[in-house]
């Protein structure tokens, strides 16, 4: 708890509009997207600029006060948790546009834009913003960084990083730099802004960053691949990529997904196969045509029952906007989602598809599979009851084979979600003791009061999935 002296600090800084510790609001921000976390803050606090956020920071620092910078709270990774209380950083008012330069191509903005926002705005200038997390309409940019969000365009455009050239950030003493900049080149010294990216807030507070554009795509097509054999769906993919074709997205849906994703969205997706494939590619038309009827061509050798192309842009954007909202379809099926984030090299897709199948039978727990398969990154999402404590006792020994084999596989624990507090115990399977030892040493040495977003990637094991209350 914050004494009244400490409170009354924090007000000077901020004002008395923006510091809440009304019981109500810390409860709202006492977790996010994740199951099964929950930790009361002690004060929830909103910014105005980047010299309050270096102040409260300084505040916090001074005081070892913890400091949780939060987004709209869409983490999958409990990475947005206060597991240990202290300050939650809201930029409710750092959501502006900074400027758009189209000579250099590139946008700087703050960072508590919802990310669809700066996309539409981007777009409608005809530049394009590539990464497209399924959160898009909610997020922000800020998280996105945060966590180097991916997306449904990553297999051909990558993630948060490839876009981001330069930031403002408030390191843990308060003080404020900036790396990076307009610049196609950039190597003096460390690459500080590709550290601080995917950093998950345990650096420093990211208060605006500049973005890389490019030319909007021409024209884009949609088809959608239809299987009765789910090893076949996933061997089309690693065919799609062998055969030098690079979608603008390849994603994977099992039937379980399939049928509730229909039933949620209602645009007619066809519910009696096995899995089905959602491919795009955009570009110039020709390139853009000529790819279709080669993916088209390897799906039906593939064994693909039935292969359709969207007829029009509203139902191209149907498809996508159906796949998008996976998520919060499943989720409406049991108390408790929990959903995952494996990712394995797009060669060894069939065999990852398949074990979590065999996995989730294992167990005797219901698993229902989508994902990024053009780039590897599948979600595995558990349906289960957090009271059924023996049912997530099978869930955590389900999800622990499943990452322990997407390492063999060659892969990682998490391809766009960050490890949080929810994977901590798992991230020496993909680093190892001296990779996690390294990571500290620079957490240290830019933290050493352990203030900025504590509980993170090096939690403890105790802390994961267990819900904390202060």
């Amino acid at each position: 708890m914050l004494s009244e002296e400490l409170i009354q600090e924090l007000r000077s800084i901020v004002s008395h509009e923006n510091l809440d510790i009304n019981k109500a609001s810390l409860l709202v921000y006492s977790y996010d997207a994740t199951p099964q976390f929950q930790s009361m803050p002690d004060a929830v606090v909103s910014p105005r600029n980047t010299n309050e956020v270096s102040q409260v920071v300084r505040f916090c620092n001074k005081h070892h006060i913890p400091v949780v910078p939060r987004g709209s709270g869409t983490n999958l990774s409990a990475g947005t948790t206060p597991v240990e209380g202290g300050v939650v950083l809201l930029f409710k008012h750092m959501d502006q546009i900074l400027d758009l330069d189209e000579e250099n191509l590139t946008v700087t903005t703050q960072p508590g834009i919802i990310t669809k926002d700066l996309i539409d705005v981007v777009e409608s200038r005809g530049l394009f913003y590539p990464p497209d997390p399924s959160s898009m309409k909610i997020s922000q940019i800020g998280g996105n960084i945060n966590e180097n969000s991916g997306g449904l365009r990553g297999l051909k455009y990558g993630v948060t990083r490839d876009y981001v050239l330069g930031l403002e950030i408030v390191l843990p003493n308060g003080e404020i730099i900036r790396t990076g900049g307009k610049l196609a080149k950039d190597v003096a010294g460390y690459d500080l802004t590709r550290l601080f990216v995917g950093s998950e807030g345990t650096l420093g507070i990211v208060t605006e960053a500049t973005l890389k554009l490019i030319p909007k795509p021409e024209t884009k097509k949609t088809i959608l691949a239809l299987y009765q054999d789910l090893d076949a769906a996933a061997k089309s993919v690693s065919a799609i990529i062998a055969n030098r074709i690079v979608p603008a997205t390849l994603e994977f849906l099992d039937q379980p997904t399939l049928q509730v994703v229909e039933d949620f969205a209602q645009i007619g997706l066809p519910t009696e196969v096995k899995a089905v494939l959602l491919i795009e590619q955009d570009g110039p038309p020709s390139v853009v045509a000529k790819d279709m009827d080669e993916i088209a061509k390897i799906c039906r050798e593939h064994k693909a029952v039935e292969v359709s192309v969207a007829k029009t842009e509203e139902e191209a954007e149907a498809l996508t906007t159906a796949r998008r909202a996976a998520l919060s379809a499943l989720a409406r099926l049991k108390p408790t989602t929990i959903l995952e984030d494996a990712t394995v090299p797009r060669s060894e897709i069939a065999k990852m598809v398949k074990a979590i199948d065999e996995i989730a039978k294992k167990y005797d727990v219901t698993i229902c599979t989508f994902g990024h398969a053009g780039d590897g990154n599948l979600h595995p999402t558990c349906l289960t009851d957090v009271r059924n404590k023996a049912e997530i006792v099978r869930v955590e020994k389900a999800f622990e084979e499943i990452f322990k084999y997407a390492i063999e596989l060659g892969g990682t624990i998490t391809g766009e979600h960050g490890v949080g507090a929810m994977k901590s115990d798992y991230l020496h399977l993909k680093v190892g003791k001296a990779g996690i030892e390294a990571m500290q040493q620079i957490k240290t040495a830019l933290d050493p009061n352990n203030i900025m977003n504590p509980g993170k990637i090096f939690a403890k094991s105790e802390r994961k999935r267990v819900v904390v209350t202060k």
